[in-house]
């Protein structure tokens, strides 16, 4: 019967604490996904740059290039749930005020620039939390049931949320993507509210003292299965996770498009990527070789989808996109929660946001300039390269720690109410160059 299999795909929301953030996410990441093409859009008609575009989004995660280490330290000092009461505040705050800049039409490329850096000091905080709290929701066994859900949500949210964008623009403007956005914010507010804190699998909070974020970039040095994925991440994230710059300059320069054709574009990936997410969230966690097997069919997608000929062929190119970029993301969120020490989690975490939106900064003006200069497929075939040659060169170091029994601890290794289970031996040779 198909009930089972369902339950099993669903299982993590029958959580309640899980369920009402993944109600209040769903909500207010919709309306992020909302700003995004609002705002793109919004730079390329006061610049009509590829560039600028890359810029913006650039400043919008440099902070957690810098910032992101700092804010897992954070992360492991204080109560989860309080924090995310202050990001999601801050975050909202900004939206609105976009959306107010936007709509008396006083707002200048500038302004764009320094709210993108504000944003991203909040994230820089805000990732390690979320991500991290969802293990504090759900406890170890479900966290991987959890992460898939929680990155569908992320996905069907992109589907509702750009296409939504795009009715929005070509009727009333862009400013109410950037006030609905603000609103948004409210919706997990709500949900913080309404959870039951004595149903929260707390670790315990680390006492602030020197040396901390100096700790946790030697244990992650010393760790091969958090190194490896950490570095392949790192490349992949620089070069091919820049959609926000990839499919507008494809919608506009490839495909001669407006803001609809961006919108949908997102969406038609965004369903892929529900798809991929809703599957994989029936799958035992990965071992860490999968990674990079995940990293070599996500390099070969992306170069499909660089040289489709036809907007249609575009956006079939991109439902296997989003599939198997979920699944990839998906799996080495996992992998890296499980294998990290409960006191270490908040830093292991904050180096992944690092690794994978804090590499922004670098790749975005990058694939901006060769997607304006050069051309817009050349931009995300650019990604499909870089995916290639990461998964190649991280498999042989992944499948010795798969050979050498490093896999993830299983779920009562991973305990958060003080268990530590020993640190992995260094295995001379185990780190892995992938740039």
């Amino acid at each position: 019967m198909a009930v089972a299999p369902l339950r099993r795909t669903l299982s993590s929301l029958s959580v309640r604490n899980f369920r009402l953030y993944f109600t209040g996410q769903t909500i207010s990441l919709s309306g992020t996904w909302m700003q995004g093409v609002a705002q793109a859009w919004l730079v390329l008609k006061l610049t009509g740059s590829g560039t600028a575009l890359g810029l913006v989004i650039a400043l919008q995660f440099l902070p957690l290039l810098f910032l992101g280490p700092f804010g897992g330290v954070v992360t492991d000092r204080f109560d989860k749930r309080r924090l995310l009461y202050a990001t999601q505040t801050v975050a909202g705050l900004l939206a609105l005020t976009l959306g107010i800049l936007v709509s008396t039409g006083v707002v200048r490329i500038g302004m764009v620039y320094v709210l993108a850096v504000a944003l991203g000091c909040v994230h820089a905080v805000d990732n390690p939390t979320r991500q991290t709290f969802v293990l504090e929701m759900v406890g170890p066994e479900e966290l991987s049931n959890a992460v898939t859900l929680n990155s569908v949500m992320v996905n069907l949210a992109r589907v509702a949320g750009p296409a939504a964008a795009g009715v929005l623009i070509g009727t009333v403007g862009l400013g109410p993507c950037f006030l609905i956005n603000a609103a948004s914010y409210l919706a997990v507010l709500v949900a913080l509210v309404r959870m039951h804190p004595d149903e929260l699998n707390r670790g315990a909070l680390q006492p602030r003292t020197r040396g901390q974020l100096r700790e946790g970039l030697l244990y992650v040095r010393s760790t091969p299965t958090l190194l490896a994925p950490l570095l392949m991440m790192a490349v992949i994230g620089t070069l091919a996770y820049e959609f926000q710059v990839t499919l507008p300059l494809l919608a506009k320069f490839t495909f001669d498009g407006d803001a609809g054709t961006y919108g949908l574009m997102t969406s038609f990936m965004g369903g892929g990527a529900v798809i991929g997410g809703l599957y994989a969230a029936s799958r035992r966690p990965r071992s860490p070789t999968a990674l990079s097997l995940l990293a070599l069919v996500f390099g070969a997608v992306l170069l499909a989808a660089s040289l489709a000929p036809t907007l249609p062929l575009e956006l079939a190119a991109l439902v296997v996109v989003g599939a198997v970029s979920i699944t990839f993301i998906a799996s080495g969120n996992t992998t890296l929660q499980l294998a990290a020490r409960p006191e270490m989690r908040g830093r292991v975490m904050a180096l992944w946001s690092v690794a994978f939106l804090g590499s922004t900064p670098v790749g975005g003006p990058v694939v901006g300039w060769v997607g304006q200069h050069i051309g817009a497929r050349y931009g995300l075939a650019l990604g499909g390269v870089a995916s290639l040659v990461a998964g190649a060169l991280a498999y042989p170091v992944l499948a010795r720690l798969d050979r050498d029994g490093h896999r993830p601890p299983s779920s009562d290794q991973a305990g958060l109410e003080g268990e530590r289970p020993d640190p992995e031996p260094m295995i001379d040779g185990a780190g892995v160059s992938v740039g």
